[in-house]
Formats: structure tokens, sequence, C-alpha cells
């Protein structure tokens, strides 16, 4: 049977102790024939410490590996020598699924792909924000400003923020790190 993609399911906090282990201990252990490719979902993401704008990494799936890896023999039983690897890997739970997981599709782990390559290129707030939510304005010209969000622009990650200013509702074009959820 062909490599398929599996979740494995980790200890919390433990998703990069055990990609870490499986990559090590891959060749050593002789399994490298069953499982091509092991990755831990994470996106760039933006936050505000000290007034300065910080990039960092933010799982997108906390607890969880993903793993493409020849897990079924062609009658679907499981294969006992890459169940047994993952079983002894330190901090792992074991496969979503228990002892007979199904695999996850294709389509879902290159979704999950694009949305970390999309992070490359796009940083994403650490929070989300929603039309109609009340954010306070931490930065800039409107610092102290409370605003209710009108529009989202994910792809620029700016937001326009309409602020009660002298009596008057005013429109402002902010970025994702200078507002904090209401």
């Amino acid at each position: 049977m062909a490599h398929e993609w599996f979740i494995i399911h980790t200890l919390s906090g433990q998703e990069q102790k055990v990609l870490d282990s499986i990559n090590k201990r891959v060749d050593v252990e002789e399994v490298g024939e069953y499982i091509d490719e092991v990755f831990v979902a994470k996106e760039k993401v933006v936050d505000v410490r000290g007034g300065e704008k910080k990039v960092s990494t933010k799982k997108l799936f906390p607890g969880y590996v993903f793993i493409h890896v020849r897990l079924r023999d062609e009658d679907h039983k499981v294969i006992s020598e890459p169940m047994n690897f993952i079983k002894d890997t330190p901090g792992a739970i074991g496969f979503v699924g228990g002892d007979q997981p199904e695999p996850t599709p294709d389509a879902e782990i290159e979704e999950i792909k694009s949305r970390i390559a999309d992070s490359e290129d796009l940083e994403r707030p650490k929070v989300e924000f929603e039309v109609g939510e009340t954010v306070k304005i931490n930065h800039g010209a409107f610092e102290g400003n409370n605003g209710i969000v009108e529009e989202i622009d994910p792809e620029k990650g700016r937001l326009k923020v309409t602020v009660n200013i002298f009596g008057r509702n005013t429109p402002v074009d902010v970025e994702y790190w200078e507002v904090d959820k209401g």
C-alpha cells in the first residue's frame, strides 16, 4: 500500500519533541521505508510587546503532528513496525483513531500546507478580529481610542476602524498589531 497521511496525537506542548524524536530515530530504527514526511503545522503571527511589533510562530493544531507513512498493507491491515515506532515515541499518545486509524485526505493536508506557506508571506495576527467588534487602538495618532471594526483586509494585515472623535465617527485605517480586542 502507498504512503498516506495520518495524524499523531501528542501530549500538550510536546509536538516539536515528537517531531524531533521521529526524525532522529527514523534511520537508527530502520523505518525509513515506511515514513516519508513529518511536520508540525505552524504559521507566522504578529504580536506587539512593549510597543514593538514581533513576529512569532503559532501552532495551527496544538497537540497534533502530521505524518506521511505507509501504515497499512494491501489488505488495509496495520503494519506493526511503523505503528510500534510511533507508539514508542516519547511524547506521542498514538494515532488519532487509535489502533485502526483512518488516513487524512490529501486535500486537507494540502490546505494546511498552503496555509503554512501563505503565512511565510502574510503575517497573521495572533488575535483574529471580526466586523462589528470593539477594539482599542494602542499605537499611533489615535492611541487610546476605542472603535468598531468595519472592514478587515487579511492580505494587507489592516483593519478599518470607526472611531468617535469630537462627536463625529471617523474611519481610521490601522494595522492588526496596532489594536487590542475591546
